[in-house]
């Protein structure tokens, strides 16, 4: 059983119980499934007569620890639970959902390792042509918002059973988000799924405590305490205080630095009140008090909740939903976040804390569950592209601490660094190394959401659990964050030696303006881990976009470049730093395109693959373009306005800058620059952007002969 508290207490349990220390479900005694069923034939073969836990997944099944609902599937089994697998299911009806029966306990939804409306919509809003997690990479196996349709139809074929929802796709629709495919603010996919629970972020935790307490007899209705999870309610339970954030704004700066030596949880941090009163009243039992009065009182955390502004406010008012983002990403840091309401009509929905980070041990225990490391069998020969692209690939950690406001990596698996054992990452090299079919002695990456952020943490335990900061390397780098890249750079060479290993590649996002800290790690990448190009990601030239981005200077850009050439020439070597830009970016102007592009040309750079702003659902920047606001500062009506490109025509030209060099392009930005007034970027000079327009040549007019038999007519 868990070590929460009864429901409704509140308790906020740091002292969460190890993922592997539950007793064993009965249904261990038919042990580890070669591959988790699909089929009723398959589930015959094992002996089972029904399966406890069955997840629908919109992605094919690939029984390897880059897929979700194979960790997902094989954490359960771990636990004793028999878990099947329905992948890409017609949805046209509900019978797909009926093929291995009605499951013991619950049905698990999720939309796969990608959200299904970016999976199929380019940011131009145009229909992708193929699906890289569906064999032969073919389009259309999955419905658009699949996590909504999906439950609608496990709903239809069983009625009572209850549904769990997970994954990116619901984890970052957890409350009212902007949808940039419609254009409009949508209610929290649990209102809309009509499913029991949603669990965000990483989700071992609480779907391992979900499956033993339904298994123990308890209703999903009566788990209301598990950490990273969101349900819905009628109504506020009693004996809970409320911090009322509808008063424009929280009264400090999202990046400002903290102050290190003051070690006091302003949330339970007691001041004389200056008359200000919040008691509850005879009619509401939940104690009130405004956000920005919030400080002047003595408030339990374990039963203290942040009232966000409701679904309504935020689709009506784009202020308060910029301002609701805000709040959310302040409350992000496990440690020390707020459980978080928001009502939905007559429904409030509930967001506890979000979950305590597995310890290395855990992440060991769930890369070192007996993946087959393939496709299932029932695809026979066919190509899942995102398999190929990783099957050769290690993930040695989770979560980031760069908080990029366009990337949406921070809000669903945490800035807290969760790093494997160096044991655990070298026993997968030789899983791969023995397993994988046609291997050529490659490694084809070794990384995670980045590349070198492998035991990075917090120096002190005391700093973190008060941090607020949305990232440990904006607007400098955290003076308390071990930079130390020694473990990273021991784990490289270690993995080298292993026997039928000759080459180890870094294909992950590097955060450059961190590797600074550390040359012997950068020399170490440059000699033995580049093949020739490495890819990065500065994004923008600009400040003025940077700066909404939480992106460094472009000047650490140039101190890396320095060095990665400093140590390629030692090495011996020609290599090629591959940057990749932003275009459409909230907060970018024109002008600042422009000077990209003038950067670019300078540096003797012609990209070919670059980006257009795509608004992610929760991502910071998707609340900047929505809102026209920056909640990187205090929100208010009459805050700093942040210019936004909307049009599609306007995208295309930020476009078209970082491909000045493709004549095609050539039109569009002439037209675009004599609009701007920079006509004089037009030309063929090496300061200037694109040549002028050459005057067509007329070829000397020849007098046609009459056809025979016809006389010429004069007109």
């Amino acid at each position: 059983m868990s070590q929460n508290t009864p429901a409704d207490t509140g308790k906020d349990n740091e002292q969460t119980r190890p993922l592997f220390s539950y007793p064993r479900y009965w249904a261990e005694c038919f042990g580890t499934a070669p591959y988790l069923p699909t089929s009723r034939a398959e589930m015959d073969a094992l002996g089972w007569d029904s399966c406890d836990i069955i997840i629908v997944t919109a992605d094919a099944y690939v029984d390897h620890p880059s897929f979700g609902m194979a960790v997902i599937g094989r954490m359960l089994e771990s636990q004793g639970f028999r878990v099947g697998i329905i992948a890409q299911p017609a949805w046209d009806s509900a019978e797909p959902f009926k093929a291995l029966g009605e499951p013991n306990l619950f049905f698990g939804v999720t939309g796969g390792n990608m959200d299904s409306l970016i999976n199929r919509y380019t940011a131009d809003l145009r229909i992708r042509t193929d699906d890289a997690y569906t064999p032969h990479g073919e389009a259309g196996k999955r419905p658009d918002r699949s996590v909504i349709v999906y439950s609608q139809r496990c709903r239809e074929a069983y009625y009572d059973t209850p549904i769990v929802i997970g994954g990116i796709e619901a984890s970052l629709r957890r409350i009212a988000q902007y949808d940039y495919w419609s254009d409009k603010v949508r209610k929290s996919v649990l209102i809309d799924s009509n499913a029991d629970i949603l669990l965000y972020g990483n989700a071992e935790r609480a779907i391992v405590e979900i499956a033993h307490e339904i298994a123990a007899g308890k209703t999903i209705q009566e788990l209301t305490n598990i950490r990273g999870t969101a349900f819905v309610r009628d109504q506020v339970p009693e004996g809970w205080t409320e911090i009322d954030s509808t008063r424009i704004d929280w009264p400090s700066r999202i990046d400002a630095l903290p102050n290190p030596y003051d070690m006091k949880d302003p949330e339970t941090q007691s001041c004389a009140s200056d008359g200000e009163t919040a008691e509850a009243d005879s009619a509401n039992p939940v104690r009130i008090i405004p956000m920005p009065l919030q400080r002047k009182h003595s408030l339990d955390h374990a039963h203290t909740y942040i009232r966000l502004p409701s679904y309504n406010k935020v689709r009506n008012d784009p202020a308060l939903y910029a301002h609701a983002s805000r709040v959310l990403h302040q409350e992000s840091n496990p440690h020390n976040a707020h459980v978080l309401v928001q009502k939905h009509d007559t429904k409030e929905v509930w967001v506890n804390p979000p979950p305590i980070p597995l310890t290395t041990e855990e992440m060991d225990g769930v890369f070192d569950l007996p993946y087959q490391r393939r496709p299932h069998p029932s695809y026979g020969n066919a190509k899942i592209p995102a398999y190929e692209m990783i099957k050769t690939s290690v993930n040695i950690m989770r979560g980031c601490f760069g908080g990029c406001t366009f990337c949406s990596i921070t809000e669903h698996e945490g800035r807290i660094i969760q790093s494997r054992s160096e044991e655990s990452v070298l026993r997968e090299i030789e899983k791969i190394r023995d397993q994988v079919p046609g291997f050529t002695g490659t490694i084809s990456d070794l990384g995670g959401p980045t590349a070198n952020m492998y035991r990075l943490n917090c120096k002190s335990e005391q700093v973190q659990k008060n941090c607020r900061r949305l990232s440990c390397v904006y607007p400098t780098i955290c003076q308390h964050l071990e930079t130390d890249h020694r473990h990273t750079t021991q784990l490289y060479r270690k993995a080298r030696a292993i026997p039928g290993i000759k080459r180890i590649a870094i294909a992950s996002g590097l955060r450059y303006d961190l590797a600074l800290r550390d040359p012997e790690y950068v020399e170490e990448l440059v000699t033995h881990h580049v093949g020739g190009y490495l890819k990065i990601a500065p994004e923008h030239s600009e400040e003025n976009t940077l700066s909404k981005m939480m992106k460094p200077s472009i000047s650490s850009y140039d101190e890396f470049k320095e060095m990665f050439e400093r140590f390629s020439k030692k090495a011996g070597k020609v290599q090629y730093l591959i940057p990749y830009f932003i275009a459409a970016h909230p907060g970018t102007e024109n002008e600042d395109m422009l000077n990209l592009g003038l950067w670019l040309k300078k540096n003797k750079f012609r990209p070919d693959q670059v980006q257009t702003f795509y608004p992610s659902p929760m991502a910071l920047a998707t609340a900047m373009y929505h809102s026209g606001k920056n909640p990187l500062k205090k929100v208010s009506y009459k805050s700093e306005k942040v210019s936004i490109v909307r049009q599609i025509e306007q995208r295309r030209i930020q476009k078209a800058f970082l491909r000045y060099h493709d004549e095609k392009n050539w039109p569009l930005l002439r037209q675009a620059l004599r609009e701007m007034g920079r006509a004089d970027m037009i030309g063929d000079a090496p300061h200037q952007l694109v040549p002028a327009e050459k005057p067509e040549r007329r070829r000397p007019h020849t007098p046609r002969k009459p056809r025979p038999g016809k006389a010429r007519t004069r007109r």
